[in-house]
């Protein structure tokens, strides 16, 4: 058991030539994938957000995300401001709820998966990778799910909220003076760049471009809550 746990779950860093090979077809994942895609249901965003997953999960990005730091943190954007919002649409809560607590433990747990010792941890050991992948994406999905159900304006600041978080932590990362994770140490090598290089491209990745997916489904929401107040001035 201590020998399959400690081990990277997407396998070893792979080498450019070698990574269109590596897909992940992991059984109890697919059907993990399978149960959730019962879960949510067949509408557009349901099927977006398993596709979403199975790019994450599935794809060589899996296996590319041992290797740079920098494909880590698109495998970490995607679950946070793509996936969670996209099984929230499709799968909304029943009633209105409080997004801050879930925002709170979200932020938090970005932050505690990127403090360097408990990332190397998550990429060297089955079961913390496996805790920081529903730590990151769980919260997530019930803050989003919350946002939507709750209507609130004050709630929807929570989406600008995420960025700006988001944007700190990769702030932290592109101005950081060496680089951090161990387990990125060489690997980035063979893919033409240096750790710190690696690390900061990641940083910038989740400083910027993170906020899109955040600004379309942020763009969503307020439609959303819009149309709630449409309806109720007509009733």
């Amino acid at each position: 058991m201590g020998d399959f746990l400690d081990r990277i779950y997407c396998g070893p860093a792979p080498d450019p030539a070698g990574i269109w090979l590596r897909w992940n077809l992991d059984p109890v994942l697919l059907v993990g994938l399978a149960l959730l895609a019962w879960w949510i249901g067949r509408s557009r965003s349901g099927v977006a957000a398993i596709a979403v997953l199975l790019v994450a999960f599935v794809s060589p990005l899996c296996a590319l995300s041992s290797a740079l730091f920098s494909a880590r943190v698109v495998h970490h954007v995607l679950l946070i401001a793509v996936a969670a919002p996209l099984i929230a649409l499709a799968r909304p809560a029943r009633g209105p709820a409080s997004a801050s607590p879930w925002f709170v433990v979200s932020a938090t747990a970005l932050w505690l998966w990127h403090w360097p010792a408990a990332y190397d941890l998550a990429l060297s050991n089955v079961a913390a990778y496996w805790a920081m992948q529903l730590t990151l994406l769980v919260p997530s999905v019930l803050m989003w799910r919350a946002l939507l159900a709750s209507g609130s304006g004050s709630s929807l600041l929570l989406i600008p909220g995420t960025f700006v978080q988001m944007g700190m932590l990769g702030a932290v990362l592109t101005f950081a003076p060496q680089a951090l994770y161990e387990v990125h140490v060489s690997a980035p090598l063979m893919w033409g760049l240096s750790p710190l290089a690696d690390q900061q491209l990641g940083g910038l990745l989740m400083w910027m471009p993170a906020g899109i997916p955040l600004a379309v489904f942020g763009g969503l929401a307020v439609r959303h809550r819009w149309q709630e107040l449409e309806a109720r001035s007509a009733c």
